[in-house]
């Protein structure tokens, strides 16, 4: 299924701004602002990232986000 691939993907580059912008604590405007485009659009990729990445909310995001820069930190 295209769902189902796309679950086992990793966030795109897109998605992955979004998401360090989030981990800032930017709002959504401020996202939209800086990409250029609607607080809609940023909505709707929030919403593809939590189903991407199985969380609710976006302090569960900003929490995922930093877990992954540790995780390269001791890797690295």
């Amino acid at each position: 299924m295209v769902g189902e691939t796309a679950a086992r993907r990793g966030p795109s580059e897109r998605e992955q701004f979004i998401i360090q912008r989030v981990a800032e604590g930017c709002k959504n405007r401020e996202i939209a602002d800086s990409l250029g485009t609607s607080e809609h659009v940023v909505k709707n990729y929030l919403r593809l990232i939590y189903d991407k990445l199985g969380l609710w909310n976006r302090v569960e995001l900003a929490l995922w986000y930093e877990a992954r820069q540790h995780e390269q930190v001791y890797n690295a």
